[in-house]
């Protein structure tokens, strides 16, 4: 008789998917419950460094992403007006000899896809969008905004930066807009060969206030897409993202480098959306709800980290239950903070300040990690604060 506790996992987000993939491997009985009214290809490329390949070893899937995604040899930077190289980090070989796994990136959406395809498709719920989740002595209640109800041992809050988790937790607080928006677009790589042009496998144009980050999202490299960070001052459009245009993007990379003139006559379509950030937040768990994720730690994406950290989260909650038992839920979460916020709130600080491989430098802390290998510190012996 399976006497784990039954636990929640509200959002099927990466984050999510992760957490409901490893607890059921584990033996949880695992219920998973999503907003969306289903799956769809949703999204455009994502980066899954070596620290991350090594959960999706665990959940069963490295394979299969490393025949999907594409293989970049370097992370190069280039000076975006002139071209010039301003560093070359090695991927390729170096990173599964060196980090203990590949680098890939990959479409957001295939990579989403798979993950959802792990999870007991029995226990895994579209169209629940949470409103009101009641912790309850000894149980855990959740009410959906169809009108339905369920009960949980434990819960876990992978809804995002929006998270109805959180908000139990800490109360109703919106993000803090950055400043910054995100430029989003695929374009087909066959329109590409009109140009006498480099268009490299994974790179970034820089330049001061603003840059463009270029890579592949299949194995085939058939589709090339870019993603950009430009300050905007105001977000006041009141939806999650909104189209952009040719002209906004010639406006916005005026002077940038032919290759990068290439790729935006080249866009057919693209958006552009808020970057949204917390600070580093004072409570992640309270009595049987815990948060993960974009919930507890939103970020800009400029590290290409920020559903990695999700991942990690995932992976770091599931070992401390096994660690302690689950029946021991209080301590269970404390040791997941205390394992995961010294490293979240770094990249978070280092995701805002625009800083990673612009120039050359040693990329291990954050490739290197192994979530299931990394020695466990007790609670009392970490520093609540982020690291400068």
């Amino acid at each position: 008789m399976n006497n784990k506790p039954i636990i929640a996992v509200i959002g099927a987000g990466l984050g999510g998917a992760a957490a409901g993939a490893l607890l059921q491997q584990a033996g949880y009985p695992t219920k998973v419950y999503e907003q969306a009214p289903a799956f769809s290809r949703l999204g455009a490329g994502i980066h899954l460094g070596p620290n991350v390949m090594k959960v999706m070893r665990r959940i069963g899937i490295e394979d299969k992403l490393n025949t999907m995604g594409s293989h970049p040899d370097h992370w190069f930077s280039r000076n975006g007006l002139t071209g010039e190289y301003q560093s070359r980090i090695p991927l390729g070989d170096f990173a599964r000899e060196h980090y203990g796994a590949a680098y890939i990136t990959v479409h957001r959406g295939d990579l989403h896809e798979l993950m959802v395809s792990t999870l007991d498709q029995e226990n895994l719920f579209f169209d629940k969008r949470l409103v009101d989740v009641d912790d309850q002595v000894g149980k855990v209640r959740m009410t959906f905004a169809d009108g339905t109800t369920e009960e949980a041992d434990l819960v876990i809050g992978a809804d995002g930066v929006n998270s109805q988790i959180r908000e139990k937790l800490l109360g109703s607080e919106a993000p803090i807009y950055s400043g910054w928006v995100a430029h989003r677009a695929i374009i087909s790589a066959e329109k590409l060969k009109a140009y006498d042009l480099d268009f490299e496998a994974c790179v970034k144009w820089w330049s001061e206030d603003r840059h463009m980050m270029v890579y592949f999202v299949t194995g085939d490299e058939k589709e090339y897409y870019y993603v950009t960070g430009v300050p905007e001052p105001e977000w006041n459009h009141g939806t999650s993202f909104v189209d952009s245009s040719r002209e906004e993007m010639r406006e916005a990379f005026k002077g940038y480098h032919p290759t990068v003139q290439a790729l935006i006559d080249c866009t057919e379509t693209v958006t552009k959306w808020p970057l949204l950030e917390r600070n580093p937040l004072p409570l992640w768990h309270d009595n049987r709800l815990v948060l993960l994720g974009d919930a507890c730690h939103p970020m800009k994406p400029h590290m290409a980290q920020g559903a990695a950290m999700a991942i990690e989260d995932a992976a770091m909650l599931v070992r401390c239950l096994e660690e302690v038992g689950a029946h021991d839920y209080r301590d269970v979460f404390e040791l997941y903070r205390t394992n995961r916020f010294e490293r979240a709130s770094r990249v978070q600080k280092v995701s805002h300040n625009n800083t990673w491989l612009r120039q050359d430098e040693d990329p291990a802390w954050v490739f290197g990690y192994d979530v299931f290998e990394t020695p466990l510190k007790a609670p009392e012996t970490v520093s609540e604060e982020s690291p400068a």
